[in-house]
């Protein structure tokens, strides 16, 4: 077992857990976005970022789904800097975005969480692009993030391999087979990418025909 310390509370966690694992078994909860505890920690977002302070006293800041929890380590999951740096993150990710996500998503509740409102770098936005030939699923271009949470479920989860990544930088965009189309790909309509998406860029069509209406009606 390993001992450390979170947030002033000790705890023992088997060997080889991560800091993010540490901290949810004391009760203190990390924002996360790019991670899915069905799937391999992945380290893309860099919003689970947490201070872990060294025998010198100093603090390094580390994304906690990555690093495996030591011996004495002292956890700050609070640290000004770490919630300083993952707050820009969803600033950034919030520029690209056409339209604010929907208060229920994961991007949302993590940006609430990380006390962002607005974003300092308005810039270039995601065009609106929807793909609707799929019987279940829809595709809004204009709402992914990148995180690549769809495509690791797709391999991981189902194994289907249906969807990937395409692009880079700011042009990088999921993408359902080698560009032919969800309908067309290898889906095969299990959901786990809609269930795992932080922002509703895929979700069940029946979900958008209401969104759609209830925007209508507003």
């Amino acid at each position: 077992m390993t001992r450390l310390t979170v947030d002033g509370t000790e705890i023992e966690v088997a060997d080889g857990a991560t800091v993010l694992e540490a901290a949810r078994a004391a009760a203190h909860d990390v924002p996360v976005l790019c991670f899915d505890e069905r799937m391999d920690p992945f380290g893309a977002c860099r919003v689970c970022l947490v201070g872990v302070q060294g025998e010198d006293g100093t603090v390094d800041v580390v994304p906690s789904c990555t690093t495996i929890a030591k011996d004495g380590m002292v956890v700050h999951t609070r640290d000004e800097r770490a919630r300083r740096v993952a707050g820009a993150v969803v600033e950034l990710v919030l520029s690209e975005l056409p339209v604010a996500p929907a208060a229920h998503t994961e991007l949302a509740a993590v940006a609430r969480e990380l006390g962002v409102t607005t974003t300092r770098w308005p810039g270039e936005q995601r065009a609106v692009r929807h793909e609707t030939d799929h019987p279940y699923l829809a595709l809004r271009h204009e709402l992914c993030i990148s995180c690549a949470r769809c495509v690791r479920a797709c391999d991981e989860v189902q194994g289907t391999f249906a969807l990937t990544l395409t692009g880079r930088g700011f042009h990088t965009d999921i993408s359902a087979g080698i560009d032919e189309g969800f309908r067309a790909s290898a889906c095969v309509s299990c959901g786990a990418c809609a269930d795992t998406c932080p922002t509703d860029a895929i979700t069940e069509l029946s979900l958008l025909d209401l969104a759609t209406a209830q925007e209508a009606t507003a």
